[in-house]
């Protein structure tokens, strides 16, 4: 770094400090700029909103603990707040799998409400290959999060810095402590398992909403032939209660299954209970209210016209972003 030079020893220069102030101010201006790409970045990382939000807030700390000497010597902030929130989230990652060891039932990705600020991507990105490439807002579906948890925290990071926001594998090396061959691999493992796990023929997306409508109006009705038609046979439902709400600890297999435990669960709706549609991640699900109060929120995914998984969240810390809604 060059050292900067000033009108002379002694002297005063009366416009040195308001220059250093204006550029101090658009240095913090850009680095604040950063928050939202950042939280982009550590919402697929974690699955977890909050948890993204302490990861960046973190980084930030890390940021604003450096002296004004060691942040000059920085080319680009917001590479260094990416390397060090990337950091943060690959040891929450590692955590978090001895923590959801003693999680009450299964654990499900933090649902986002709408389609908004939170799919947007990394600008100016480095051209890597299409194939490779993942929509964001594929990566940000309920589908895609699940596919996520089942990686290791090495795969996930790598895939989502590569494959869903194009950083190159020299700078996930500076993440994962890896050689970038090595990432290369970690990249391709996690792509694997996401090919493997991706339904083969997705509805488009009016027509996925068509059939959550279907059910939500078979569901009210309590039309269990309806629901079991709307089903896949094979279909899954998971819920996440975390020990905070009632529901079931274990999922349900079969479209038959599925379709009498909803029955049963509409027996049991107090007269205040509405479902509404909305958006869940980017696509279309359903959201319980009771009293006004969101309880539930339903994520779906759809292929050949048929609902493979339901994804029920009643975890009540998952849900404060619905509040309201």
């Amino acid at each position: 770094m060059s050292t900067r030079s000033g009108p002379g020893r002694g002297q005063s220069d009366p416009g040195h400090g308001a220059v250093n102030s204006a550029v101090n101010s658009a240095v913090n201006r850009a680095v604040m700029g950063e928050r939202r790409q950042l939280i982009n970045l550590a919402y697929r990382l974690l699955g977890s909103l909050a948890e993204a939000e302490d990861a960046v807030q973190e980084a930030y700390a890390r940021w604003y603990a450096l002296s004004p000497p060691e942040r000059d010597a920085i080319a680009s902030p917001g590479a260094w707040l990416t390397t060090v929130a990337s950091r943060v989230c690959l040891n929450l990652l590692t955590s978090a799998r001895a923590r959801r060891e003693t999680y009450v039932g299964e654990w499900i990705p933090e649902p986002l409400p709408e389609r908004a600020e939170w799919i947007a991507g990394r600008p100016g990105g480095t051209a890597i290959d299409p194939a490779d490439r993942v929509p964001l807002d594929e990566a940000v579906s309920m589908a895609f999060l699940v596919v996520l948890e089942s990686m290791t925290p090495a795969e996930r990071v790598a895939f989502v810095l590569h494959d869903v926001f194009g950083y190159p594998f020299a700078d996930v090396a500076q993440v994962t402590g890896r050689t970038p061959a090595a990432c290369r691999q970690l990249a391709s493992s996690a792509r694997r398992r996401i090919r493997a796990a991706r339904p083969p023929a997705a509805a488009p997306a009016a027509r996925q909403a068509g059939i959550v409508r279907d059910f939500k109006r078979a569901w009210e009705a309590k039309d269990i032939a309806a629901l079991i038609g709307l089903l896949d046979p094979a279909a899954t439902a998971i819920a996440d209660g975390g020990g905070l709400a009632t529901t079931f600890l274990h999922p349900i297999e079969g479209g038959e299954q599925i379709a009498r435990a909803w029955i049963e669960i509409a027996n049991r709706a107090t007269d205040d209970m509405v479902f509404l549609e909305r958006t869940v991640n980017g696509q279309p699900g359903l959201v319980a209210l009771d009293g006004g109060v969101t309880v539930t929120v339903f994520a779906f995914e759809i292929a050949r016209m048929r609902i493979k998984r339901i994804w029920v969240i009643r975890n009540p810390e998952k849900l404060r972003r619905w509040t309201g809604r």
